[in-house]
């Protein structure tokens, strides 16, 4: 792995073209964030809730998720579903209390999208918000993003 990173730096210099290595995941701005690694975005009194990028990129290439049904309450803190790769199972936890209103059927056939497109094509569920008060317990961007700096550095 170490030889191709190189080779891949080299090249790019050779092509003059900028090539880092990538620390840390990417975090969306406007998007709120759970320390079990999941997002949130809000509107209105509906969530879309999906796992992090640097959740996904601790997992590895996700092959299943287990998705919750329409119209089940989920509770913040507890377990709604699971994302399994080829390194480990992962419970997923809802980070807002309310009702599932919708479930991303696509990870059923392409649980990929995960990995690909996490806050976009990867979303998990949506919830109707009972409420609103819990969006205080979840970080922002900055936040989150200072959290899974400390959190790698001591693994």
């Amino acid at each position: 792995m170490a030889s191709r990173m190189l080779w891949a730096s080299r090249a790019a210099s050779y092509l003059r073209i900028s090539a880092f290595q990538r620390g840390f995941a990417s975090v969306v701005k406007d998007l709120k964030y759970a320390d079990s690694h999941e997002w949130v975005k809000v509107e209105g009194n509906s969530a879309t809730v999906g796992i992090t990028d640097h959740a996904q990129d601790h997992l590895g290439d996700v092959v299943y998720v287990e998705l919750p049904e329409v119209g089940a309450s989920v509770t913040r803190g507890s377990g709604f579903g699971a994302v399994e790769s080829v390194k480990a199972t992962s419970d997923i936890y809802s980070p807002l209390s309310g009702k599932v209103l919708e479930v991303n059927g696509e990870l059923t056939d392409s649980p990929g999208l995960i990995n690909g497109s996490p806050y976009e094509k990867g979303w998990i569920i949506k919830v109707e918000v009972s409420d609103s008060g819990e969006l205080k317990n979840l970080m922002d961007a900055d936040q989150y993003s200072k959290f899974c700096e400390e959190e790698d550095a001591k693994h």
